[in-house]
């Protein structure tokens, strides 16, 4: 079920026992060649695909679009939220359900500067709320074994407007892909560090990382399905229950 379009009694009416899925995104830049609603296009349209396939299971959300992209404020267009304006954008999605019984709560992420927000707020509101059920995901953690597997660039894991968002924007969006404009992009250290941050101006040429030139719909196609058969199996699971065991 979608919750914009319901009703207040026909919410009311839902069983306790669906699963609250709220797709978190953004507006930010997305090279050259991607539109800036990229993040938030992908994370709807994944969520939407298992809203479809298991309405019965599922509380849709509208997407909270406004991420935190402050390391893409240099390029033109991005907008960002704070860290505390994004987080207590969920918190207040979350508080506002769980008076009325809703117990089982599951972000599906479509940007990686979100990732760590979405932790902090939900393991807050775990140590306020024991009881309910908190979880979080990038869409693309389900579909990781076959992107690796489709992708024919040296890069096997999703970047940023790289060969696999690329593919989806081919496969979701294809008329919002400029095509002409799909490049490979990136900035890498010399020596190498881990563990350091950076904003994006610092690490790309013009604010894509990966191999976008390789960008084909039937990767995308690929990508996405697996995202969404992975994520059906994942809210089943917690709608459904599920144990914990020794090893």
């Amino acid at each position: 079920m979608k919750l914009a379009e319901m009703t207040w009694p026909e919410v009311e009416a839902l069983s306790r026992n669906v699963v609250v899925i709220i797709p978190t995104g953004s507006l930010e830049q997305h090279g050259t060649h991607l539109p800036l609603f990229t993040d938030s296009i992908l994370a709807t349209a994944v969520s939407e695909a298992v809203e479809k396939r298991i309405p019965e299971t599922v509380l849709l959300t509208p997407t909270l679009w406004l991420g935190a992209s402050g390391h893409h404020l240099k390029f033109a267009g991005t907008l960002s939220g704070s860290f505390e304006a994004y987080m207590g954008a969920i918190e207040s999605v979350i508080e506002s359900l769980v008076p009325h019984g809703f117990a089982k709560f599951f972000l599906v992420n479509g940007h990686g500067g979100n990732s760590e927000p979405n932790g902090v707020i939900l393991r807050k509101l775990k140590a306020r709320y024991p009881n309910l059920s908190f979880g979080h995901s990038g869409y693309f953690a389900f579909s990781a074994d076959i992107a690796a597997q489709v992708m024919t660039g040296p890069i096997k894991a999703i970047q940023h407007a790289c060969e696999a968002e690329a593919s989806l924007m081919m496969h979701v969006r294809p008329e919002l892909v400029r095509r002409d404009r799909l490049r490979d992009d990136g900035l890498s250290p010399e020596p190498a560090v881990v563990g350091m941050i950076h904003h994006f101006d610092e690490i790309t040429e013009q604010g894509s990382r990966g191999y976008a030139s390789l960008a084909t719909p039937e990767k995308g196609a690929a990508i996405f399905e697996a995202s969404v058969e992975g994520l059906i199996r994942n809210i089943q699971a917690i709608a459904e229950g599920y144990v914990f065991l020794g090893s």
